[in-house]
């Protein structure tokens, strides 16, 4: 967790696209500008507060008068001494079944409060040197994820497929998991502990989509994330991915996107503002 926004440098926080590995609780209360998460443009309205999962690209735009508090974590950190290891999971802002992860609005006085509170009660703990500050950190972040789980905006059709929804949540964990191993989509069924036609039906239940175009739309983001994000060349990246060879590697990128790798990488980093954008408020 970070101080509030005003005790910060704008320059500091990073504005160029790049990837965690590790969670982020975003609660803007002040300013303006453009939050860009894996191609999706959302509007920066305060009071609101964004969520980010491990292996989202994203980049910030941020106004001069920008205020508010980050709060960083891993799983690890929120899950320790927890019997329920899926709980990440079945938050609806985390790992999204859908590559749509709009802000949460805040609307009520009581709730835009409550969350400054807790914010500011979290950077008070970090000074603290007692036996329980990690408990009170955890819990202080329960809290936080607790409120804005039950003010998101989830749909009400999901809500109703229950065990369904969090496994197809854990196929997408899984995938941001293993994204570079080119795991088959039988290899995720058996992590789940499900068949490969059980995984298919419920994704595409609640998706709309197959497995197979889940797991390819995952590679293909990945691979645009390494093209545009890292200086790795064409082979280099088919291997970090694990592809059998660079010939298949390109030849899956441009039947997908009717592109070559290096096309592309160039086109991308020559105009950006070509390639597709979707703006969300």
């Amino acid at each position: 967790m970070k101080p509030p926004a005003e005790q910060i440098p704008v320059y500091s926080l990073q504005k160029y696209p790049h990837r965690h590995d590790f969670f982020e609780v975003l609660y803007l209360q002040k300013g303006s500008g453009y939050h860009v998460i894996d191609g999706n443009k959302y509007e920066i309205k305060p009071p609101c507060v964004f969520f980010m999962s491990p292996g989202q690209a994203h980049k910030l735009e941020l106004s001069q008068d920008i205020e508010g508090y980050i709060f960083i974590f891993t799983a690890d950190f929120y899950l320790l001494n927890r019997s329920n290891q899926n709980s990440l999971i079945e938050f609806p802002f985390f790992y999204t079944i859908h590559q749509d992860n709009p802000p949460l609005l805040l609307h009520n006085e009581g709730d835009i409060r409550f969350l400054g509170t807790l914010f500011r009660q979290g950077i008070t703990e970090i000074d603290q040197t007692g036996d329980h500050t990690l408990e009170m950190l955890r819990s202080i972040l329960d809290l936080i994820l607790t409120t804005c789980a039950a003010r998101y905006p989830v749909n009400d059709n999901l809500l109703n497929k229950g065990k369904g929804q969090i496994l197809v949540k854990k196929f997408f964990h899984l995938i941001e998991e293993n994204n570079q191993n080119n795991l088959s989509l039988s290899d995720y069924a058996g992590l789940i502990g499900v068949t490969a036609n059980h995984l298919t039906q419920t994704v595409k239940v609640l998706t709309g989509k197959t497995s197979l175009q889940i797991i390819k739309s995952k590679q293909l983001l990945e691979i645009k994330r390494l093209l545009v994000h890292t200086s790795l060349n064409v082979s280099e990246i088919a291997n970090q991915l694990n592809f059998e060879d660079q010939s298949y590697f390109s030849k899956f990128f441009k039947r997908e996107t009717g592109l070559t790798p290096l096309q592309y990488r160039n086109e991308a980093l020559m105009s950006p503002a070509k390639l597709p954008i979707e703006l969300k408020s």
